[in-house]
């Protein structure tokens, strides 16, 4: 063959294999890219990682509740609480020292205390035996909304170093108790103190660093509510503790109003509680926790 062609063939067929190289080189330029899915996350994934993620601690609460004299009532206070409030330490502080009343409370597998007749005595007596980290604060003829201790709990766990609930008076009807219903709820949104028919609560560390009750038969809170609004969000609850109208309708309902009204500006006046105490019961009045 003669060399020129040849070499022209030879020519020919580099062209070809270098057009070929770069026909793959184009080729493989575009080869698809491939996707990485994540797979979706199944129920049985979501509710592994549920029980994996701590759950805040529940924290515990101890009810304190002074009496005298007040056993039919505390009996239907300890019923409800029986169903309400299950697993929780409750005291009775009872001032009459009766022996029904202890019998009543080792029937509800509940502390009994003696104490001497005087309702911040009684009540601090009470928190001194506790081991809750909240305490909660009853009268014997409270009742208290379904779903209280959940409430309780809810408000502590917002960051509140305490609370009280509303006030109502279900069993009265007319209109001195809706005005006094009313009177309750705008001394409440204003700023005024909570009494203590409105089932107070707090935080234990908070309690204990304010020094708990004054040792006094009426107003024992006032100074103590002062204190825990000054130590954090003191929370006003709306749903209402059921108060007994019984004390209203033993003394009327307008002399009872006035005379309150009276008692509450003898108070800020600096009238020493024990004398309101005697002016609120009469001559023979006796420094107790009842209604």
């Amino acid at each position: 063959m003669d060399r020129r062609v040849l070499s022209g063939t030879l020519s020919n067929a580099g062209r070809g294999a270098v057009a070929c190289v770069h026909a793959w080189d184009h080729t493989a330029v575009r080869l698809p890219t491939v996707v990485h899915v994540k797979p979706a996350r199944t129920r049985a994934d979501i509710a592994d990682n549920a029980c994996m993620t701590p759950s805040p601690p529940i924290p515990s609460i101890s009810i304190v509740i002074p009496v005298y004299r007040d056993t039919k009532a505390l009996a239907q206070l300890l019923a409800w609480l029986d169903d309400e409030a299950a697993g929780a330490q409750i005291i009775v502080v009872d001032a009459g020292a009766q022996a029904d009343c202890a019998a009543l409370c080792d029937h509800h597998a509940v502390t009994w205390l003696a104490a001497h007749p005087c309702r911040g005595e009684q009540l601090n007596l009470g928190a001194a035996r506790t081991t809750g980290e909240v305490l909660w604060f009853l009268h014997a003829d409270a009742r208290p909304p379904a779903g209280a201790c959940a409430q309780i709990r809810q408000a502590i766990a917002s960051g509140a170093v305490g609370g009280a609930f509303g006030f109502a008076l279900p069993q009265a009807q007319g209109l001195a108790p809706r005005l006094i219903e009313l009177g309750v709820r705008l001394r409440c949104q204003f700023g005024g103190v909570p009494y203590g028919d409105q089932g107070l609560f707090a935080r234990t560390d908070a309690f204990r660093a304010c020094g708990g009750f004054r040792d006094v038969a009426l107003f024992e809170e006032v100074r103590l509510v002062r204190c825990l609004r000054r130590r954090g969000r003191f929370l006003q609850l709306t749903a209402p503790i059921a108060v007994s109208p019984r004390r209203w309708l033993r003394d009327g309902w307008w002399r009872s109003m006035i005379r309150n009204r009276l008692l509450a500006l003898g108070y800020a006046a600096g009238i020493p509680p024990a004398r309101l105490a005697r002016w609120y019961r009469g001559p023979q009045a006796r420094q107790h926790t009842g209604t």
